[in-house]
């Protein structure tokens, strides 16, 4: 049952993802017909906790208070500063006796630095998961999803994905319609669909040898074209063989990856900023039919064109 919930305060944490936590767990929603959740928030020295841009919070609580909780969770924290080893035990001790534990954004680092990450899976804010796996490489990093789950141990993604990783642990203890409550008096959806990757601005790799910006700027030229090997080799004077392999030099992947990563920046554009229907944005940028433009979103990105579309449009409905 998840009823007792202690949020760490940390030195430095961020007051939106620390909010987040107190926003799900922290407000009374009896009135609903959830049942009450006791949280309190503690840190390892009661007292004045400081915070970014000058701010400070009172807290009361010392860690003591989470011994029994159901869940401990920790906001965003800073990255590369040494944790205060009661923290630490604190969070080892609670996945010991079988608690939730929860990070949100860069909270992720904290729970690496406890060794709770180890052997398993893991996200983080996608600007800092190379980051997570070169700091704690026993953890497999997804920087595409919007939180991950096993043993009980949650990570959540950036920033406002703290409250998709919060709404999964209500999910699992009380349910979905517990989980819906929350959302709805949060104005939030209940279950996102998608993951974080369609939030990264992945470009498309650059040409390192001058000899093939002529080939590259050709392509993005001709997008709608068959832009097959072979024709590239064609366009380029060269044999098959030798173009694959000088162009992989030259940009660090396949000609055919390459082609595909500009149509599917093309028509993200295109989702954005034009009215332009699916089928014909597919037509346009060379995936020939809307069917294989969408398993490249889905591939890639996790969402759909039309998901991707009313998140990021620009043009007024």
């Amino acid at each position: 049952m998840l009823s007792k919930i202690a949020v760490l305060a940390l030195p430095g944490m961020e007051v939106f993802e620390f909010g987040v936590l107190c926003e799900v767990f922290g407000v009374d929603r009896t009135d609903d017909g959830l049942p009450p959740f006791d949280l309190r928030v503690v840190t390892a020295t009661p007292g004045q906790v400081a915070l970014p841009h000058g701010m400070s919070l009172s807290v009361a609580r010392g860690l003591e208070e989470a011994a029994d909780a159901d869940l401990v969770a920790v906001p965003a924290a800073p990255i590369g500063v040494d944790v205060d080893p009661r923290v630490l035990d604190a969070l080892r001790s609670a996945h010991e006796r079988g608690a939730w534990v929860l990070s949100a954004c860069s909270g992720a680092f904290v729970l690496g630095a406890a060794g709770l990450l180890d052997g398993r899976p893991s996200t983080t804010h996608w600007r800092h998961a190379a980051r997570l796996a070169a700091t704690y490489p026993g953890t497999d990093v997804d920087p595409g999803v919007l939180f991950v789950e096993r043993d009980r141990i949650v990570t959540g993604a950036g920033t406002a994905a703290g409250i998709d990783a919060a709404l999964h642990v209500v999910r699992t203890e009380l349910g979905a319609r517990a989980a819906s409550i929350i959302a709805r008096r949060m104005v939030v959806p209940p279950q996102r669909d998608g993951g974080q990757a369609q939030y990264i601005a992945t470009p498309v790799p650059e040409c390192s040898d001058d000899g093939y910006a002529a080939v590259v700027e050709w392509i993005e030229q001709h997008l709608a074209d068959d832009l097959s090997v072979e024709v590239l080799a064609a366009h380029a004077l060269q044999s098959t063989r030798t173009f694959a392999r000088r162009f992989r030099e030259a940009t660090g992947t396949t000609p055919a990856a390459w082609v595909a990563r500009q149509r599917l920046a093309r028509a993200q554009h295109l989702l954005e900023s034009t009215d332009l229907g699916v089928d014909e944005i597919a037509r346009t940028v060379g995936f020939g039919q809307a069917a294989v433009l969408r398993h490249h979103f889905a591939t890639v990105l996790g969402t759909s064109p039309q998901a991707y579309r009313r998140r990021f449009s620009v043009v007024p409905a």
